[in-house]
């Protein structure tokens, strides 16, 4: 499962980069397209902040987190034996996504966003690896409770 989680981690990446590339030479920042009106658009956003735009100004903290998050994982995956699909899924998905971001902060100081629902601040796809990916992780951690814990 270890070539799971390092191929799901590319892929994320990748997807994440060329949209952000996209984004990035097509629209002008604060620009915004709809593409269902009021509840899809697409808007050019810079974020200084973590996903979601929460806590903005702690750009060296993120890079220092993101460095750290990146080295265990990997670690952790290349002296793990055996891995299930949900850890390998899991960790790909926050691998990918903590890269994806942190190439933006290291480049441009901030993360370029573009997900925009309206409802919810602006986010990419590193961001929803991430969210995804721990919420993988946190499905396998109750499921894999031993049968003594339940009661």
């Amino acid at each position: 499962m270890t070539s799971l989680v390092f191929s799901l981690a590319s892929f994320i990446f990748i997807a994440d980069r060329l949209t952000k590339i996209f984004i990035s030479n097509s629209f002008h920042q604060g620009q915004s397209v709809k593409i269902i009106p009021g509840i899809f658009h697409i808007t050019f956003v810079l974020n200084d902040g973590m996903a979601f735009g929460l806590l903005k100004g702690f750009g060296v903290l993120f890079i220092t987190l993101s460095v750290a998050v990146i080295a265990l994982i990997t670690v952790y995956v290349i002296r793990r034996k055996t891995m299930d699909i949900m850890l390998s899924a899991g960790l790909g998905l926050i691998l990918g996504g903590a890269s994806g971001n942190l190439v933006d902060r290291i480049l441009l100081g901030r993360v370029v966003d573009f997900l925009d629902f309206r409802i919810w601040p602006v986010f990419n796809l590193a961001d929803s690896a991430i969210t995804v990916g721990a919420g993988i992780l946190i499905l396998r951690a109750f499921l894999k409770r031993p049968a003594s814990a339940s009661r």
